[in-house]
């Protein structure tokens, strides 16, 4: 089943057949005849920049000769805590992991227990519900999608803006459908660039996989995302800590239509009755008090029709349909200053897109909460997970600093006395991959707030 539906979206960008008629993104915009849609076609937006990126549905690892990816890389693996180790492999066969895995759930592993609430202090909770009663966050998953127009019309004949996750292969396959989410207003957010099972992936890989569909979609649509989801919401704290390290806020969901299984495992009536028992719970109250996050794809017609068909039914449920950053006030959707791409405020939106509706103060006071990327003071996840070396040199001068290294220098020789070289208690909960020196952490501190790619 997971083979079929990724054999489906590698196939997408397969066919030989060179459409001439695309030529920008208005062209790709005009048909919506599916068949017409898929027919590939050439751009020099990809061309120009293709052998800057891995194989497209390849597994990724960091590109031979990539000095800024591997420079990145290197500053946040010394914060990876070595004592979670990658699971199962590529296609999510967890059958030599599961039967050993400690049920306390110790890597707040969302396969396994459906965790949200990372264990490694200061590692930010997942967006996985809406904190706005009685509203349902839009987004939808594996995009962009070749033969989305209708589907992207129907959006904006209601109003509708949503946040899409969209595949790094998929945005190199389809480059102007890419900048067609962006023009329509829809937050763009990213899916990985080859849709495997992240907990699989080593360090590097979990890092290439995140690093490259940032840079496809800065390239192709101007835009540096700063949230993701997983997919099959296949994600521990290991992964958590490489996405932050980049700048990226983990979502995941609340309620699954597994709309994504249409013609592989369920039927259309099964994923209509999954979006019916989300309606009737808004119907009786369940997201009186706070609204919800459902799981839906633009990854093939059916699904995407399955949405249109069971709107009319969503918008008389709840209250509110919103993009995700507007149901948490996040109005800065992207690194860097765009006022071309700024989001709304809940507030805002909903008095835009329902004519002039007002609400009391939101109850959501997130705004702007995407996570900084590598380490950025006391407060980021990674001087968190790093503590006591990153946060103990917070505003410290440049010889203290030097003093500090040729302290800590001296000591590591044997830290505790047993002849090891660390330190037992509770400094020793997290091991990592390489040293993580003073001087390091004040490198580390002076990166920049978010990755930037200069394209």
């Amino acid at each position: 089943m997971i083979l079929k539906n990724f054999a489906y979206l590698s196939l997408l960008g397969l066919a030989s057949a060179q459409s001439a008629s695309v030529t920008d993104m208005a062209s790709a915009a005009q048909s919506t005849d599916p068949t017409e849609e898929c027919q590939p076609y050439s751009a020099d937006i990809v061309n120009n920049i293709k052998d800057q990126f891995p194989e497209i549905w390849k597994p990724a690892t960091i590109v031979d000769g990539d000095d800024d990816a591997q420079q990145k890389y290197n500053e946040i693996k010394q914060v990876i805590p070595s004592n979670i180790q990658p699971k199962g492999t590529h296609d999510g066969d967890f059958s030599n992991t599961t039967p050993d895995y400690d049920a306390s759930d110790p890597d707040c592993w969302f396969t396994y227990d459906k965790c949200t609430s990372p264990k490694i202090d200061g590692l930010a909770e997942d967006f996985w519900k809406a904190p706005e009663p009685n509203t349902w966050s839009l987004g939808f998953d594996d995009g962009p999608n070749c033969s989305h127009n209708t589907f992207y019309n129907f959006l904006s004949d209601n109003d509708l803006t949503a946040t899409m996750f969209y595949i790094g292969s998929n945005v190199m396959n389809w480059p102007y459908q890419a900048q067609r989410g962006v023009e329509d207003g829809h937050q763009i957010c990213l899916h990985t660039w080859s849709h495997h099972y992240m907990t699989s992936f080593d360090d590097e890989g979990a890092f290439a996989e995140l690093y490259y569909p940032i840079k496809a979609i800065k390239a192709i649509t101007g835009v540096t995302p700063t949230c993701w989801r997983p997919p099959f919401g296949d994600v521990d704290d290991r992964i958590r800590i490489i996405a932050e390290g980049l700048g990226l806020r983990t979502a995941l969901w609340e309620y699954d239509t597994n709309d994504w299984k249409i013609g592989t495992e369920v039927t259309p009536d099964k994923v209509e009755q999954n979006y019916q028992d989300v309606i009737d719970a808004a119907k009786n109250g369940t997201f009186d008090d706070a609204g919800t996050i459902v799981l839906t794809h633009e990854i093939t017609g059916p699904t995407m029709d399955m949405f249109m068909k069971m709107f009319p039914k969503i918008r008389d449920a709840f209250e509110y349909v919103v993009p995700f950053y507007a149901a948490r006030n996040i109005t800065n959707l992207y690194v860097g200053d765009d006022d071309e791409n700024t989001g709304e405020t809940f507030a805002e939106y909903v008095s835009d897109v329902y004519n002039g509706t007002s609400v009391e103060a939101a109850t959501s006071t997130n705004s702007n909460e995407h996570p900084p990327a590598t380490v950025t003071g006391t407060n980021g996840a990674l001087a968190t997970v790093a503590n006591p070396t990153v946060a103990s040199i917070e505003g410290a001068s440049a010889t203290d600093i030097i003093k500090a290294q040729a302290a800590s220098t001296n000591s590591n020789d044997n830290t505790d006395g047993d002849g090891d070289g660390d330190e037992d208690g509770d400094s020793s909960a997290f091991s990592f991959g390489g040293s993580f020196s003073l001087a390091s952490g004040a490198a580390l501190m002076l990166s920049t707030a978010f990755v930037t790619f200069a394209l």
